[in-house]
């Protein structure tokens, strides 16, 4: 429980992604009283390729704080806490600044975790099958940190060698925040191949995949400190950062998440929910979607990363799967259809995003979900445009769209939309189901993340996993959590599982559709997997022919 006096506390939670930095501030009961916004622009001279500054992330996050403030009309004196979280980026720190690209850009200092420069590093790491990679779901990801280092050292070794640190994105953040270079578990458990169960990099690892300089260093460059989440850091709130964000010099800053982890926290033990993460399962639906899982017991699932200890929730250990693209996945298919332009120039002039749009226009073409889904029951989509992330850890999966007609109307377009949807919901069933054949499995969803918003997302997401699906009551789950990293940091609350049903609590649930809507979507399931499978023995069939 709060401490006495706690009711009258404030937070702020911090949360960058991929194309803003946001602000949230909060009460010790977690109503959001004030937010704020500044984009952040993400550079993409090719497919493979995505890179940020970490100057202008700074920068967004310290406009997006001071709005938020302001909205919130609250006394600065009363912030006790801030947390943050950001995306799993990997940033590059020199004397001075270090591009990790083009040379004519050196303020470009972050790779995105979106990029995939290094997907033959990745490959080549994998195929060294070291011990470490069993806690990786057996195969690390071009999107994880080592890999990106590796490209970096073979690419552009002058870079590596001048570099003073390698942050992920979040501990970054803390950095400039406090001066503090310690680490936070969630990132480098999950980013890194940190041993967090044993508290120690394995220097075997990194020797055997051409990164010895780091072993030889003894990881001075990578983190020496490594606490876990709301650890409260430094001396707080470092003056200049104190002076750059508005907030008081001093106050307390927790060791941060990554932005799906915060979602995570600030939703898998909501007031109302199951309110024991070990049986809900976080799924944050963002540019990529991210699945978080909770197990009392380290539970080793083939092709989902993890198990994490302490990664998320301390003490516990954490199966995170997902997919690549998620709503980015639905922005590029909806942008292949003739009637893209219209529909975006009528989502405008009523004030949405062009799905949330469409999701309305659903509605009205359909009736409900259900009906939504009959209309689109002959066009199945798997959205794979970025790869598999999970259950597959497959970075050259590609997209299917089969059943695709000549139509080039409104209609139509509504039809693909759903479509899009049904697909990301049957592969969340996938990494569900497959996590719990191998002792993982999961009651119900826990949906954060602003491309979920919708209500008719959230009944296909239900119907289409067999699952129900919890809505937090905070518009800003992920700022939430990060708020909550804090607050705990503060000494409001001991801990992050206390802080979490106090703070966090559900404010409506959708169930599956039994019946015709189930049988109908498990054909549809069905007709996704044999897709699936198809996309992937064509490629090899033709990866052979090619050899």
């Amino acid at each position: 429980m709060a401490l006495t006096g706690g009711m009258d506390m404030h937070f702020v939670g911090i949360d960058v992604g991929t194309g803003s930095a946001r602000a949230g501030v909060f009460d010790a009961k977690g109503a959001l009283l004030g937010t704020g916004k500044q984009d952040i622009a993400l550079h993409r001279p090719s497919g493979e390729i995505a890179e940020q500054s970490s100057a202008q992330v700074w920068g967004a996050v310290c406009a997006a704080t001071r709005a938020a403030m302001a909205q919130a009309a609250v006394d600065p004196a009363s912030i006790r806490g801030i947390g943050f979280d950001a995306t799993c980026s990997l940033v590059v720190i020199g004397d001075a600044p270090l591009g990790v690209g083009d040379p004519a850009h050196p303020e470009r200092d972050i790779i995105v975790w979106m990029d995939h420069r290094a997907v033959d590093q990745a490959a080549r790491i994998n195929a060294g099958a070291h011990a470490v990679l069993r806690y990786v779901g057996g195969r690390i990801s071009p999107e994880m940190e080592t890999p990106k280092l590796l490209w970096l050292k073979e690419n552009r070794p002058e870079l590596f060698r001048a570099a003073r640190h390698f942050f992920d994105l979040t501990d970054f953040l803390t950095w400039k925040a406090t001066g503090s270079l310690a680490r936070s578990t969630c990132t480098v458990t999950c980013k890194w191949t940190y041993l967090a169960h044993e508290r120690r990099w394995d220097a075997d690892y990194f020797r055997a995949i051409g990164l010895e300089e780091l072993a030889d260093e003894g990881f001075a460059r990578i983190g020496t400190e490594v606490v876990e989440p709301a650890t409260p850091l430094g001396e707080g709130l470092a003056p200049e950062a104190a002076l750059a964000l508005g907030l008081p010099a001093g106050i307390a800053v927790g060791a941060g998440l990554i932005d799906a982890h915060a979602g995570g926290i600030g939703t898998v033990c909501a007031r109302g929910g199951a309110e024991d993460p070990a049986r809900t399962l976080g799924y944050v639906f963002g540019t990529s979607s991210c699945t978080m899982t909770t197990t009392r017991q380290p539970a080793f699932v083939p092709g989902v990363w993890g198990p994490y200890f302490s990664a998320m929730v301390p003490g516990v250990w954490l199966n995170e799967g997902g997919q690549s693209a998620a709503g980015a996945a639905i922005d590029h298919l909806l942008r292949l259809h003739p009637a893209h332009a219209e529909a975006a120039a009528a989502a405008r002039a009523d004030g949405a995003s062009l799905p949330e749009w469409l999701a309305g226009a659903a509605l009205a073409q359909a009736g409900d979900a259900a009906g939504a889904v009959r209309q689109a029951a002959h066009l199945h989509v798997v959205p794979e445009f970025l790869g598999n992330r999970a259950p597959f850890a497959d970075p050259h999966a590609r997209a299917v769209i089969a059943g695709l007609g000549m139509e080039t109307g409104l209609a139509s377009l509504v039809t693909l939309y759903v479509a899009g949807i049904c697909g990301l919901g049957y592969g969340l069933r996938q990494i569900i189901e497959t996590q719990r054949a191998h002792g993982a499995g999961v009651e119900r969803i826990a949906i954060s993340g602003g491309a979920g918003r919708h209500p008719l997302i959230r009944q296909i997401l239900a119907d289409a996993t067999g699952l129900p699906v919890d809505a937090a009551a905070s518009e800003e789950p992920v700022l939430l959590g990060s708020a909550m990293l804090g607050a705990v940091a503060a000494g409001a609350f001991p801990d992050l599982g206390a802080a979490m049903p106090v703070m966090s609590s559900v404010q409506g649930t959708w169930h599956p559709d039994p019946g015709a809507t189930a049988r109908l979507h498990q054909a549809r399931y069905d007709a996704f997997l044999a897709l699936q499978a198809a996309a992937r023995g064509l490629r090899a069939a033709t990866e052979a022919a090619l050899a």
